[in-house]
């Protein structure tokens, strides 16, 4: 594994700048956001700041049409946790609407799919668009299906990561020293097994500060 390839390519992907000749809607959003609170006073931390994000979103919606409420078939729910809603869409899809509660903006969110997609492209995601409900504001994003068909070992999730530089730091959670990237809550119902092989299906990527 070459790091300084590997941080160069996380570079363009933190800043934006695709190395595709097309740019996913994921990449998109995230850099009308950024466009969008350059502007701003605010920093990250201030807590009106994923505000200004979702009226920034919002906007991007109406203009681009971008709502997605019809698409997700609400008799088709298969299960919730505390970050995102799961719904099957057919046999090889389902859609997860996520409102980023794990993240401190909007930005951290979509950084988070991208470096998924980076790392896991066999579990990747698609941004459909974006939903509201109460008020809360929803990434809809599709994944593949995964269904595991035998319990995951956590003892070779950590051997995995450790073998792919990351460091166990407590419990499920880990962090690549070299690159700055945090991991976490990387168990058993996060990182599925099917055929001997670990999907993860649900990343908590942090950039480190």
């Amino acid at each position: 594994m070459d790091i300084k390839v590997i941080k160069d390519e996380l570079q363009h992907i933190i800043q934006g700048k695709s190395q595709n000749s097309q740019r996913t809607l994921i990449q998109t959003i995230a850099s009308y956001l950024r466009t969008s609170q350059r502007a701003s006073t605010m920093v990250k931390d201030d807590k009106y700041y994923k505000q200004e994000e979702k009226k920034s979103i919002i906007e991007f919606c109406n203009q681009n049409n971008l709502w997605a409420d019809t698409k997700v078939d609400i008799n088709l729910f298969i299960s919730e946790g505390a970050e995102q809603k799961v719904y099957i869409k057919n046999e090889k899809t389902v859609y997860k609407l996520n409102d980023s509660i794990y993240y401190s903006t909007w930005q951290d969110y979509f950084t988070n799919l991208e470096l998924n997609n980076y790392f896991f492209p066999e579990t990747s995601y698609t941004l459909v668009g974006f939903c509201i409900s109460n008020e809360t504001l929803y990434a809809l994003v599709e994944q593949p299906f995964v269904k595991a068909n035998q319990p995951t070992n956590l003892d070779q999730v950590k051997e995995f990561m450790t073998s792919n530089g990351f460091e166990n730091t407590r419990n499920h959670d880990y962090f690549h020293p070299e690159l700055g990237i945090i991991l976490e809550d990387l168990h058993d119902e996060n990182v599925l097994t099917q055929d001997g092989v670990l999907y993860f299906i649900d990343t908590v990527f942090y950039i480190k500060p």
